[in-house]
């Protein structure tokens, strides 16, 4: 995999330290804005990134890299990747895949109509921690509750107190509590238990943006909350109760470090089986193979689950009263 980053980010700069520990992935080239120049030529030193651009339709007409990573702000990603598309790229696009369901649909039917490959990155789809837990299930029992949080105080907060609306908390930019945290709590359900029977969101709304909110998805035989805040911030840890034991997920659900599996009798097994401590590596490594085999069929069942989720999300901000864009 050949691989071209689109955004100069945090996310970016969180990925860059691992990206060489990556099987079969060459960093080739990133590109951004004129703004971000200083911090991609600091990239470009430290990573020994080939390509550099400040234009992104020129990236995608220059770059010898197969497959485009979008790490830009949310309202963006759609269109960066259905550019991506149209030049013949593979597309790995972070979480949220899209603001609107729509957006996604076309995404995907342009990639099957080029045999292309596109994938959201969500990494606890991909984390062993993850199917560990999903093998565990069998022994806990019917599922009663499953209770998750993710309330994480952002350090763009204070800012938008103040008045100043950045993209995480603009409406017209894709934010919100939701759709930058919650999603991935919604990742982890619908990668557990699949699509829900009823979604509801009570949010708290400050200027048009769920700030933070309570999720709670219908599953029939048993109820699902997800909790989720950039407002507040509060020890981070999730419930899977079933009849004969519990399981607690240990961290944010992106991350999933451990999780501890505990009777009724309060013993208590931690369970721990990541292949490398920081969360996108094993992400990284599924998306390489995928790519490196041209994976249609496993790449058809990711989609199938991203299309699951943006479900899910369309419902709670139609509920909540959002408008998104």
């Amino acid at each position: 995999m050949k691989l071209l980053i689109a955004g100069a980010g945090f996310i970016v700069s969180d990925f860059l330290p691992i990206a060489k520990e990556v099987e079969k992935l060459e960093l080739v080239g990133i590109t951004g804005t004129e703004r971000d120049l200083k911090t991609m030529q600091s990239y470009q030193a430290e990573y020994g990134i080939t390509e550099l651009y400040t234009d992104y339709d020129q990236a995608l007409t220059k770059t010898t890299a197969d497959t485009v990573y979008v790490a830009v702000p949310n309202f963006l990603h759609y269109v960066f990747a259905k550019k991506a598309l149209e030049a013949g790229k593979n597309v790995i696009c972070e979480k949220p895949f899209t603001v609107k369901y729509q957006e996604f649909k076309e995404l995907r039917q342009l990639a099957e109509t080029k045999g292309l490959i596109l994938l959201e990155a969500i990494t606890n789809q991909y984390l062993t921690n993850y199917q560990a837990l999903k093998a565990e299930l069998a022994t806990i029992g019917p599922v009663k509750i499953v209770s998750m949080n993710y309330s994480q105080y952002s350090h763009r907060y204070d800012a938008f107190k103040a008045g100043e609306v950045l993209p995480v908390f603009d409406p017209k930019k894709g934010g919100g509590a939701l759709m930058d945290l919650n999603i991935y709590n919604i990742h982890f359900l619908v990668g557990l238990y699949g699509m829900p029977k009823k979604v509801s969101y009570q949010a708290n709304i400050q200027r048009g943006i769920d700030t933070s909110g309570i999720l709670i998805l219908d599953y029939g035989d048993f109820k699902a909350v997800s909790i989720v805040a950039k407002d507040v911030a509060a020890p981070v840890t999730s419930l899977i109760e079933g009849e004969s034991k519990t399981i607690i997920v240990n961290g944010p659900a992106n991350v999933m470090d451990s999780f501890t599996v505990v009777d009724h009798v309060n013993h208590t097994v931690q369970v721990d089986r990541k292949q490398h401590p920081h969360r996108m590596y094993e992400e990284f490594m599924a998306f390489s193979k995928m790519i490196e085999h041209h994976d249609l069929q496993a790449a058809t069942r990711a989609l199938d689950h991203s299309d699951l989720v943006i479900q899910v999300v369309q419902q709670a901000v139609a509920d909540a009263g959002l408008e998104l864009e």
